[in-house]
């Protein structure tokens, strides 16, 4: 039952929280009560949920050594012995097929997505995380693929400024999680954990959060006063969720440097009241604006 248990936790459930950014093409295209397109969007989150379990468990036993080393992560079931190196092996070999056949199902061009997904993480697992800058891209690239997935899953076209917010946002996270993973190892240790850690600096990664923070406000404002949008939802309202954007990634931000947090996203909007609020009140102002309730 214990193995049971950390074979489970593994997995990193979690995460999977991050798998909610494939609803967004649901939302956005309107079709939430559609329910042929929820059936399908449901089952999309479903098959990425195994697959991204299934590459954690990769990404477990490629940083084997790295992670008994470092202050949190030794204390992974992998790292700290709780669940076998086979064990992990055999359970990622029978969740990857499983995923793609699931991911074959819902249609040819989101196993595509799927296959580009999983092409990229054993790219990253295996070399790219060492290579400055590659890493950043890499780590974020699974928050573009997991929308692009939603949208074609369901076959709607998605806006080229939601699809340019959804790049700059995936590459702030991934930036503010190398920026906690230094602060915690410490700038002479991080190099000995990731090879990469060693070429960034708290200065440089903050240097880099300033450009991306200002290009995903100027993206979101632009995609929201855009023809294209007002045309499409038949109103130019959704301007007025511009301030919880604002606020949110203020409070991250906040969170980053006051905090010493940011390394887990998908931990903060659950444990962080006010980020997770200002997400909550986006997300219901963007339906009632979109679904004309206001």
């Amino acid at each position: 039952m214990k193995t049971t248990l950390s074979l489970i936790q593994s997995l990193r459930p979690h995460q999977w929280i991050k798998n909610g950014f494939i609803l967004i093409p649901l939302v956005f295209a309107q079709r939430v009560f559609d329910w042929p397109s929820v059936l399908l969007s449901l089952q999309a989150v479903a098959s990425f949920c195994i697959m991204s379990g299934a590459i954690y468990l990769i990404n477990d036993l490629s940083d084997l050594d790295a992670d008994r080393r470092h202050p949190t992560k030794r204390h992974r079931p992998l790292a700290s012995g709780l669940i076998s190196p086979l064990l992990a092996k055999v359970t990622a070999a029978v969740l990857l097929p499983g995923s793609l056949v699931w991911g074959a199902a819902i249609g040819h061009m989101f196993l595509l997505v799927l296959v580009i997904y999983l092409a990229i993480q054993l790219l990253y697992n295996y070399c790219l995380k060492n290579i400055v800058i590659l890493d950043i891209f890499c780590v974020s690239s699974g928050f573009f693929l997991r929308v692009t997935s939603g949208a074609v899953a369901i076959q709607v076209d998605i806006s080229h400024w939601l699809i340019i917010c959804t790049v700059l946002i995936s590459i702030f996270l991934a930036l503010a999680k190398r920026r906690n993973e230094l602060v915690i190892l410490g700038q002479e240790n991080a190099g000995n954990h990731r090879k990469s850690l060693s070429e960034y600096s708290p200065y440089l990664l903050d240097q880099m959060m300033g450009v991306i923070t200002a290009s995903t406000l100027l993206s979101y404002m632009l995609y929201c006063i855009s023809p294209e949008t007002i045309k499409k939802f038949q109103t130019d309202r959704l301007i007025y969720t511009f301030p919880f954007v604002l606020y949110g990634i203020f409070r991250y931000l906040y969170l980053i440097h006051k905090k010493n947090l940011g390394g887990a996203p998908e931990r903060l909007l659950v444990s962080d009241l006010p980020l997770a609020l200002s997400v909550i009140l986006w997300a219901l102002c963007c339906m009632l604006i979109i679904y004309g309730a206001i």
